[in-house]
Parts: structure tokens; sequence; C-alpha cells
């Protein structure tokens, strides 16, 4: 996954200087900040956080409380959460599925090569794990640049105390440090992209929809960043919490449908001159339609299986049996903005399906609140405690560097847990998750036809697994929902 982060950061670097191509509602800002310059009055040189606490304290108070910091909300989005505050911290997932236990390191294998820094590599902070009481340590462990510096890189290095900390790449040169401190400013796309395009271990490979690609875009792959749209104009912060998410396994800084960017909040009222396409808009969501499919220059991963493992060859490590696609075509489903989990604490059970859902949309063709929305359908195979068929997060270490899954789950179920089991007192179960698509929008020419889905033969959308009869626009098949109220 650091390999992945790391290439990722080179492309970055080939385009630091690319500035974005003017656009009637885009707010540019950023990649030009070097020239611009704009705490050289303030910031003679850099002493890590405590240089931005001099003036930012407060700002820095809001940044623990987020999402981003503490990896974990409320989640009222999420129906069988209870009261529960959910994230990665406390959660699992299908690729790497927990980072508790293996936050920071530096991983090795046998010639010595770093094939792995822990989970916090994408975390806003330097090394500790986040805390829900504030402290001055914890606030001094808010690592700002790394949303507010486009020319920042960091690593894992190992203190004088043995302890390991993330630190800049940079530290040993002043006058540099003192530089990239200076300019920092609002986050850019390359420091959204940097942690969202290489999670799940590497490029593309957990979101589908966000991709190197990204970093300079053509309409045609993306009409909104590709028209110099930058990510924070959808996905809008307050007090340093961010508006929204897609389909999530956890809460949200905002937990409410209000606070999720919505196509609507730009293009209100009737957007098309074609008032059959304006009536599908009461049940179709619009990325359903303006994203024909995703992962469209980098491969996808599209089901992990941790109970087998392949070498990568010419990188000296191992990772677990990965299945990608390209250009991928989405699934369908009704969704009304919520949803179920599997919780890490509780017991699971396969639904009819055979498989363990860690996330499932809620919705059907009869709630009002629902839309048949694009989701990247993903599937993989995880270690559980047979005895209580509660799942086990692996220890990603003990893959990485002998592809050996059993002592991945052993590991988890100690780090996790707190457990010592063997390999008999686990099994593996198959799970799925559904993950909305949201970017990669295209221009309304590429946007998928009538045909597409209302084909005689061979269409996208099952129309008896969405609760229709049949296809609705012929005789005996169910019209378009008409009885819902949103617009």
């Amino acid at each position: 996954m650091d390999r992945a982060r790391h290439l990722f950061l080179i492309a970055c670097v080939a385009v630091l200087g690319w500035v974005s191509p003017a656009h009637a509602q885009v707010q540019t800002q950023g990649e030009g900040t070097l020239l611009v310059n704009p705490h050289q009055n303030f910031v003679k040189g850099f002493d890590g956080t405590k240089t931005c606490l001099a003036c930012h304290e407060q700002q820095a108070k809001h940044a623990f409380g987020s999402i981003h910091y503490q990896w974990k909300a409320p989640a009222p989005n999420l129906v069988n959460a209870g009261n529960q505050k959910i994230g990665k911290i406390n959660s699992t997932n299908d690729f790497c599925t927990n980072p508790s236990f293996q936050w920071i390191a530096i991983l090795t294998n046998d010639q010595g090569k770093v094939i792995g820094n822990g989970c916090s590599k994408c975390h806003t902070g330097l090394g500790l794990k986040p805390s829900e009481t504030m402290s001055q340590a914890q606030l001094e462990n808010i690592d700002c640049l790394i949303c507010h510096a486009s020319n920042y890189r960091r690593e894992v290095v190992k203190k004088d105390d043995g302890s390991l900390a993330w630190m800049p790449a940079a530290r040993g040169n002043a006058e540099l440090m003192a530089n990239i401190a200076q300019n920092v400013g609002k986050p850019t796309n390359l420091n959204c992209l940097a942690c969202h395009v290489g999670s799940g271990g590497g490029l593309n490979f957990k979101r589908g929809d966000l991709e190197t690609a990204h970093l300079r875009p053509t309409r045609d792959f993306d009409v909104h960043m590709g028209g110099g749209m930058q990510c924070i104009q959808c996905h809008k912060f307050k007090d340093h919490r961010v508006e929204g998410a897609g389909t999530q396994m956890s809460g949200m800084d905002w937990p409410t449908n209000e606070q999720r960017p919505q196509c609507e909040n730009c293009h209100r009222g009737a957007p098309h001159k074609d008032g059959t396409l304006n009536r599908h808009a009461s049940a179709v969501y619009c990325t359903t339609c303006h994203i024909p499919t995703f992962a469209r220059k980098d491969p996808t991963d599209m089901r992990r299986d941790w109970s087998k493992a392949e070498e990568v060859k010419g990188e000296g490590r191992f990772e677990p049996h990965i299945e990608f696609g390209k250009n991928v075509k989405p699934a369908y489903a009704w969704w009304n903005g919520t949803g179920t989990i599997a919780l890490l604490d509780q017991p699971v059970k396969p639904a009819a399906n055979g498989k363990v859902s860690l996330y499932k949309p809620a919705g059907s063709i009869s709630d009002p609140k629902a839309k048949i929305y694009a989701f990247k359908y993903h599937t993989g195979r995880l270690p559980i405690e047979s005895a209580s068929n509660r799942m086990v997060p692996v220890q990603v270490g003990a893959t990485f560097r002998t592809g050996n899954t059993m002592a991945s789950a052993i590991g988890g179920a100690k780090g996790y847990l707190g457990k010592e089991l063997t390999a008999k007192d686990i099994s593996y179960i198959e799970v799925d998750r559904w993950m909305g698509i949201f970017h990669e929008v295209v221009p309304k020419a590429q946007a998928l036809k009538c045909a597409d889905c209302h084909a005689a033969s061979g269409g996208r959308l099952d129309w008896t697994a969405l609760g229709y009869k049949g296809d609705p626009q012929k005789s005996g098949g169910r019209k378009v929902k008409a009885t819902a109220t949103k617009q």
C-alpha cells in the first residue's frame, strides 16, 4: 500500500506546476501557491505542528474532532449502529480490514526493503493514535501539512526513544521546510487524491472512481475535475469537518443526508430539455446515467481473498489474491441514503446470497426517499472466529512478508480481539460491499441512452431484482415511480 502512495506522489510531482483551466464555477487555488508564498511574513522556520498552533490552535481543535483525525463519528446513516460512533478505527472492510493494531511500522522484507508503513499513512496525524480526549500531545500530533501543503512529503522514522513517527522527508533542510510551511493554502485536488487514490493497497484499488488520471483529467474523463473544479467545491468544509460522503461504512462529520453533496446543489430544477429524462430523475440518481463505467484508466480491485496469497513479482513481497476489473459497468440498487454494516463486535450471519454484507444500501421501489444508484459491487473472503462467528481483522504485515494468510488471521485475532487462536479456530466467510460511484461523470453526449437500460435483451438493469415486473417501458412493467417527492 505504501509503494502505491509513493508511486502516486511521484506522478503528483510531475504536475505540481499545472494550473487548472478556466471554468465558470471554478475556485482556483493551490497549484500556484509557490509563487504567492502566503505565510512568508509569519513563518520563519518550522518546528512541527507547534509552529502552526502558534496562530491556529482553534483550527487544530476543530480538526481534532473531525472524521479525518478521529476516524469515527456518529452514524445515524447506519441503521444498525445504535448510538456507536463508527469509522475505520473500529470497523472492518474487505480491503485491509482494520487499522487499529497495525497503525505505524517500518515493515521490511528479507532484503531490507521497506514494504509497508502501517495504516496511518493516510491519517492526518504524525503517528499517535487519535484519542477522544483532547490534549496538547494530541493537538501537536495533527499533521496540518498533509492537507494544506501540496509540496509536502513525509516518511516513518524511528526516534531516539525507539518510537515511530511520521516526519517530513525534508526535515534535514531547514530552508526547504520553512518554504513548505510558508506555502500552505486550502487543500488542492492533489492533497485529496494523494490519499484517496492510493487507499486500499494500490492506485484506484478501493474507490474505483478516483484514479491517477484525476491528476490532470480531461472533461471527457471527468466533466467536473476536467473542467478545473476542486474537490472542496463539492465536499465543502466547515470548521475542518467535511460535508458528506458516498455510501459509507462509517459515520460522517455532518451525519445527515442533507449534508451529503448532491448533484441538485448545482444542477437545480429540470436540468434536461427532455421531459422524460426529468421524470426519470424522481427514481434514478444522476450518476446512474452519467457514469456509464468506472476504472477507465487504472484497474480497480473487485474481489480480495484473504485466505490465499500471491507473490508480487519484483517487489519482494506478497499480497492476498486480488481480482481486478477495468472499464467496469456499475451494479445498480435502490438507496435512500442509509444502510447496514457488519459490526466487528457482533456475530455475523450470511444473507440469502451466502455472503455477509459489509455495507448494504437500504431502499426499495416502494420507498419514496430511494433512487436507483450506481455502485461498485465488491466481494471478498475474510477470516472469522468459528466459535463466535465474529470477524477477525487481518494483520497485513504477515501476508506482505511471508504470504502466510493464516498467520495474518491469527495475528489479527491477537491484535484486535486479544485472543490466542490457532488455525483450527479460524474459518473463512464470503463478504460483499456496495460502494457508491460518484466521480468520473462524463459529458451528456457520453451518458447512457434509453436503449442501454430499455433494451430488448441484455440491458444494464435487472428489473426483477429492482422490484419491477419487467421493463417499465413495456406493457406489464411498472412505470417509473411517480410518488417520489424529491426533485
